[in-house]
């Protein structure tokens, strides 16, 4: 079992960072960057196997455009630089994920477009895939996205790790659809598995990640670990994607142990990389040792 860290924007708000929208994350880098040092040294603590670069807000989407351009680069160099810095003053073999957003925004796959998103992927690829043990190509919402992410990132030399995010609002939980809505399934025919090493899932609820991991082991069958890091937020239903205007709530339901009964069922169904995404902090992860 590999344990990943969990959501790295609200533990930064947690422990008092700079936080806020529509920066994110990224504002604790722009501010005060100490804390993202402290950040990842808290999941490191708690037992994780590998660290996310704190990336996922470094785009205009977050930043501005003009910010962007400015002071991505920079940014990314410097989310790159504090993974590294706190892998190698851990004494554990913590490894270092490249975190590659939605770079146009979460949950918009309706507003996704290819030739906008490739300059600023290709960024991401020639500055922080350097810092990466592995490339996690995150919150993927539509087919188009993930051929994107896949033909970029396919020739890094590192393992390329694709997270798919689900729709949380729907009826029907004995199939999986992207937030595209497009099928799990014909997602997965998409997919590279002589590229892609590992397919995940995250920044959906903890319910409608069973029926992924079990419709994704067996159309792989052994050609690809599973992993899962799920949100704590109630549900994101299809009329309500906007991600960069609002500070969402967390589920009071999702304490460690809450969150350790799904985990237990996601490795049962086929997931070896299990973590955790928005909400999900320290103390969840340390309970997620008991996977091990």
């Amino acid at each position: 079992m590999i344990l990943l860290d969990g959501g790295m924007g609200r533990h930064l708000k947690f422990i008092g960072a700079p936080f806020g929208q529509p920066e994110w994350s990224a504002l604790a880098l722009i501010k005060d960057p100490i804390f993202v040092l402290k950040a990842h040294n808290d999941f490191i603590d708690a037992g994780s196997d590998y660290i996310s670069t704190n990336s996922y807000a470094i785009v205009p989407f977050h930043l501005s455009v003009e910010v962007f351009k400015e002071k991505g680069k920079d940014l990314l160099n410097l989310a790159g630089q504090l993974a590294k810095q706190a892998k190698e003053n851990s004494n554990t073999n913590v490894k270092i994920a490249a975190s590659i957003p939605p770079v146009l925004g979460s949950y918009k796959p309706e507003t996704f477009n290819s030739e906008e998103a490739r300059p600023i992927l290709e960024l991401f690829r020639d500055v922080l895939v350097p810092y990466g043990d592995v490339i996690l190509g995150e919150t993927l919402s539509s087919i188009e996205e993930i051929e994107l992410v896949q033909n970029i990132f396919k020739s890094c030399g590192v393992p390329l790790w694709l997270s798919l995010t689900l729709e949380d609002d729907i009826t029907d939980v004995s199939h999986s659809t992207l937030r595209s809505g497009e099928s799990l399934l014909m997602a997965l025919k998409k997919i590279d598995l002589s590229i892609v090493d590992s397919i995940l899932f995250n920044c959906s609820q903890p319910e409608v990640m069973e029926v992924a991991i079990k419709t994704t082991s067996n159309f792989c069958s052994d050609k690809a670990k599973i992993g899962v890091y799920a949100n704590a937020f109630p549900a994101i239903n299809s009329v309500q994607k906007e991600a960069n205007n609002q500070i969402r709530e967390i589920r009071s339901d999702l304490t460690p142990s809450g969150y350790l009964f799904f985990a237990e069922k996601w490795q049962k169904a086929g997931a070896t990389i299990i973590g955790g995404c928005c909400g999900i902090g320290p103390d969840h992860i340390r309970e997620l040792n008991r996977l091990k």
